[in-house]
């Protein structure tokens, strides 16, 4: 078992297979990789995967760059250990042909970016194309990769008014149970992009109100609200949020990364067994609350 200073147990691992990506995302924080990358091979990825599952991983993240970019993203799946759940996360412009395939390959479901229904506004934010990823988010579903989540990141003055018809839109696909999710995430709030900062506060009360019934996942004590057409999750960057992480990265060149928002890495290319091992625990203990002052 995995646990920091803090007392939070770690179960969840994102592996970044790569830093490429398909898109240019304004506001994409890049898993807070900084510098050009390689990308770590695939059999790199199943050892640091099945060495993280010993000491205790229980769920594995594949997450980019666009890790659909990657042509041996199947051989990889196909190879790793068992974990109570592999997912990905993806812009889903590649998806549409894919799903069926990774489903096979043993994904179990994704995460899918989309902050717009407004195909000019999805250009301006991202320079891709709506509609593949409309088709990817269809295809998602028949493929049966879910429940799958569509994470819609807030930003002032371009898409805070679209919520709703996002959430109408991800509940469309929910006739036969829940095999959508909309996951409404506040930006964060750094000098860069400060003015696209939108407090999500008020829309999560909005639907609160309406819910009738609120599930609260471990994963960062998130709030999942369950309504009459489909369910609506926020994910608000704060020292509860932080308290409540569970998870550590793997950046695309194969370093140990404590936290999203830290600089703090630990190298572990070349390690393998107990060097791995006693890499991997040094890296735990380095994860701070970000958003918590502690004296």
């Amino acid at each position: 078992m995995l646990k920091d200073r803090y007392g939070r147990i770690i179960t969840n691992l994102r592996i970044a297979i790569t830093n490429k990506c398909n898109l240019r995302c304004f506001y994409c924080h890049r898993e807070g990789e900084k510098n050009p990358r390689n990308e770590i091979p695939a059999e790199r990825i199943v050892e640091l995967a099945s060495v993280f599952k010993e000491l205790g991983i229980k769920k594995v993240k594949i997450t980019g760059g666009e890790p659909l970019l990657r042509k041996d993203l199947p051989e990889i799946l196909l190879n790793l250990p068992e974990f109570k759940e592999v997912s990905m996360t993806t812009n889903g412009t590649l998806l549409a042909d894919k799903a069926y395939e990774l489903k096979e390959c043993g994904l179990d479901r994704v995460n899918i970016s989309l902050d717009t229904l407004d195909a000019e506004k999805y250009r301006f934010i991202t320079s891709g194309d709506l509609d593949r990823v409309l088709d990817g988010i269809e295809q998602a579903c028949n493929a049966d990769l879910t429940p799958v989540k569509v994470n819609m990141v807030v930003l002032k003055g371009i898409n805070d008014n679209e919520i709703d018809e996002l959430f109408e839109f991800v509940s469309s696909f929910n006739k036969n149970g829940v095999k959508a999710i909309l996951q409404v995430i506040e930006l964060l709030k750094i000098p860069e992009l400060e003015k696209y900062y939108y407090d999500i506060s008020e829309i999560e009360k909005r639907y609160a109100k309406r819910a009738y019934a609120v599930k609260v996942r471990s994963m960062h004590n998130r709030r999942q609200y369950w309504l009459e057409k489909g369910v609506i999750e926020f994910v608000k960057p704060n020292c509860d949020f932080c308290m409540h992480c569970n998870r550590i990265r793997v950046t695309s060149d194969g370093k140990i990364k404590p936290c999203l928002m830290s600089d703090e890495t630990v190298d572990a290319n070349g390690l393998h067994g107990k060097d791995l091992i006693n890499a991997i625990k040094k890296a735990v203990m380095l994860r701070k609350p970000y958003f918590c002052k502690f004296k």
